[in-house]
């Protein structure tokens, strides 16, 4: 199984500190966030990993070359008209990806999910598992409810979405090339009860503002 980071958002609550540096570059414990998820991919078997970039894209090639040094090879989309949200990066991506179903992780969150996990899961007929979180502080509401292994969208408990799944690639087939959001795609297949999903209880911070990312900082160290 091949593995994407998504790295092309502009990072914008994060400014001023992503007007010089792209938000994956950020650093967490003496490495930045991108390398923590590389060294766990690698960890986790994961052999082939596409990232996608746009702002300040090529400092991100600098830093991570083709992946020698953390024991994975990498492939890079560059989408070079700006970011094109999560699934028109994917889909921008899929010539890299292949036809088999993929890990995709957010290059923006800190976190201690276990990917050899993931890497050994059968969709089955499902076009997605998500994984999810309890809901932190900027998210009271959630986003998904789970039920039996499947992720729904009903009304009472439900949980924030980690920004790690896997799809797929018939969740994005007949799709049009360009800017496109990956929420409509998998609400689709949510009400089409194609979407499992398991509850991740561990460490887990979407590095969304600078307050987060000084907490984490003094946590792990910088």
């Amino acid at each position: 199984m091949k593995a994407m980071i998504l790295a092309a958002g502009r990072g914008e609550r994060m400014r001023p500190l992503t007007d010089m540096v792209p938000k994956p570059l950020l650093e967490v414990g003496g490495l930045s966030l991108i390398e923590h998820h590389l060294t766990a991919l690698a960890e986790a078997r994961f052999d082939e990993v596409v990232i996608n970039h746009a702002h300040l894209g090529h400092m991100i090639e600098e830093k991570l070359g083709n992946g020698d040094k953390y024991g994975v090879a990498i492939s890079y989309s560059r989408e070079t008209t700006g970011g094109l949200e999560t699934a028109g990066g994917i889909i921008n991506a899929m010539p890299l990806l292949g036809e088999e179903p993929f890990l995709v992780v957010n290059g923006d969150v800190f976190t201690d999910i276990d990917f050899g996990l993931l890497r050994d899961l059968s969709l089955q007929d499902k076009l997605a598992h998500l994984v999810l979180v309890p809901n932190p502080e900027h998210n009271p509401e959630g986003d998904f409810s789970l039920e039996a292994g499947l992720v729904g969208m009903s009304e009472g408990q439900k949980h924030t979405f980690a920004g790690v799944g896997i799809y797929h690639p018939e969740l994005f087939s007949g799709q049009p090339k360009g800017k496109s959001p990956l929420a409509p795609l998998l609400k689709k297949a949510i009400a089409e009860r194609r979407v499992s999903g398991q509850l991740h209880t561990g460490s887990w911070t979407d590095v969304g503002t600078p307050q987060r990312l000084a907490e984490l900082q003094q946590r792990h160290g910088r």
